[in-house]
């Protein structure tokens, strides 16, 4: 039966004995034995009475246990929702609420917190720790290898992936099969990835660039994955001769750049290094070709609409831009409010329309309905230009969305906490350049008058509940804040005030 996402990514290896993973002890892990195993949680996921389209919501470890949970789930029909594990249980709370999960799965140290949140919810609740264990490993462990797929249709859900929204509150984008699929065909020939490519892989695998960039990409090719729990530089400095390629976010790059033991002789091999998930500063960009001869490659993309534009393989790699719409990608600079496409080099509203743009937002179907034009494109909220030569480059967001370390973080959802505190008035969150995250979160304070605040206190108040990326890594206290005649309060000011306070 069709399954088309499956049947590409995974389907046809089911009798491979080439390498698929190499774990961080050494391990091999097969072709075979991933989609055995697969196949397995496929059964399981039946046993606990889950039917096509409903809900998997996963927040735990990195493993390959964890990756063949997304296997399985396209097999099986169901919709993957992963989830970012620096989350809390409150955060957890609203996720649970709005997907409405049939089985939720968690690290073995988050259970008792979570229980709560599945039975609130009426999701089962199993967990997965970090190196094959937990009470959903041995729920599955007497399930066949065998498993009939599930049809599914191109158009059919594939992943819910939550991202940031206006007011604070949390939006579920939804992919299809055919958005995962295309995204992947046009990558893979792109960046020249073939079944000999080995990739380096860092990266979470609760976030697009993880798991629908790098690991559906070397799926498709067939490649293999050093697959490392996280980044540390020492592992990445010990695996980079075995490997022909690499995706990281910018702070991957800056955090080599520390190393003396990252020399061009280390990476003379190397084939390909895609950075993406937050703006790879220019110097960084230069530095790193000083260093190894390598010209990263840049693309941008969104949880929304996975890959959008990308430098080139061969050819210029502009630092600073992003370079050009994939094959099959459509993606346009226009003005904000009328959508009239603007004059070359002008900024303007990147707007973009194609296969692998999303099939709108989860129970929010007018406010899906406010981010399309009347011609299909999605309004992304990323302000740019494109210049005479056609590369694209993003200059900022419409939206006071901050991206640290490729993570998304809206601002009005720590504002709520720091205005919480006590002898907090008001308070205004931003973003600035910080040289190992891209961005770093910053909060400016106004206290209640006569109240002295200690920042040191209130962060650590604030720190159990919020996710640690999206603490604030300096705090700072005003008399007031910058409004304008409106009273709107002017974070652009702010940002500026602050630019240099990680420098």
């Amino acid at each position: 039966m069709p399954n088309c996402l499956y049947d590409a990514l995974f389907g046809r290896h089911a009798e491979s004995d080439k390498t698929c993973l190499i774990q961080a002890d050494g391990s091999h892990l097969s072709y075979a034995g991933f989609l055995e195993m697969a196949a397995r949680y496929a059964n399981c996921f039946n046993a606990q009475g889950l039917k096509p389209g409903d809900r998997v919501a996963v927040q735990v470890p990195k493993s390959a246990e964890a990756l063949a949970v997304y296997a399985a789930c396209v097999r099986a029909g169901l919709v993957l929702l992963p989830l970012n594990t620096a989350y809390t249980a409150d955060e957890l709370d609203y996720f649970a609420g709005n997907a409405e999960p049939g089985l939720m799965l968690c690290a073995p140290e988050a259970e008792g917190a979570l229980t709560p949140v599945a039975q609130k919810h009426g999701a089962r609740l199993l967990t997965l720790d970090g190196h094959g264990g937990g009470s959903f490993i041995a729920a599955a462990a007497d399930q066949s290898s065998e498993f009939e797929t599930v049809s599914r249709e191109p158009d059919d859900l594939a992943a819910l992936l939550y991202t940031s929204g206006t007011t604070g509150r949390s939006k579920g984008a939804m992919l299809s099969h055919a958005n995962l699929l295309s995204n992947a065909e046009v990558l893979k020939v792109s960046w020249g990835f073939t079944e000999e490519d080995v990739l380096l892989h860092a990266l979470p695998i609760f976030h697009t660039h993880g798991l629908f960039v790098a690991s559906n990409i070397t799926f498709l090719a067939g490649g293999a994955m050093i697959f490392l729990p996280a980044f540390k530089t020492e592992a990445m400095v010990e695996n980079l001769p075995k490997a022909t390629s690499m995706m990281g976010v910018p702070t991957f790059y800056t955090r080599l750049l520390d190393s003396s033991d990252f020399t061009a002789d280390l990476v003379s091999h190397m084939r390909l290094f895609v950075s993406g998930s937050a703006p790879l500063l220019a110097e960084t960009h230069t530095a790193f070709e000083e260093r190894t001869g390598h010209h990263i490659l840049e693309r941008y993309g969104m949880t929304e609409t996975n890959m959008i534009t990308s430098n080139p393989l061969e050819g210029d790699r502009r630092a600073g831009t992003v370079g050009f719409p994939l094959d099959g990608v459509q993606a346009r600079v226009v003005d904000p409010d009328s959508g009239a496409p603007v004059q070359t080099g002008d900024v303007g509203m990147v707007e973009v329309k194609g296969p692998n743009v999303f099939q709108g937002y989860w129970k929010m179907p007018d406010k899906t309905a406010e981010e399309f034009r009347a011609d299909g494109f999605f309004i992304t909220g990323d302000m740019g230009r494109i210049d005479e030569d056609g590369y694209l480059s993003i200059v900022g967001r419409s939206k006071d969305l901050i991206i640290s370390g490729g993570f998304n973080i809206y601002p009005k959802e720590v504002e709520l906490l720091l205005d919480d505190q006590e002898g907090v008035l008001e308070s205004a969150v931003i973003g600035a350049p910080h040289p190992d995250f891209g961005e770093g979160v910053v909060g400016v304070l106004v206290p209640v008058p006569g109240a002295q605040l200690d920042a040191d206190a209130i962060l650590a108040k604030i720190k159990p509940k919020i996710a640690r990326f999206k603490q604030p890594k300096a705090l700072f206290i005003l008399d007031e804040l910058p409004r304008n005649a409106m009273g709107k309060v002017q974070k652009a000011a702010l940002r500026e005030t602050h630019k240099d306070c990680f420098r």
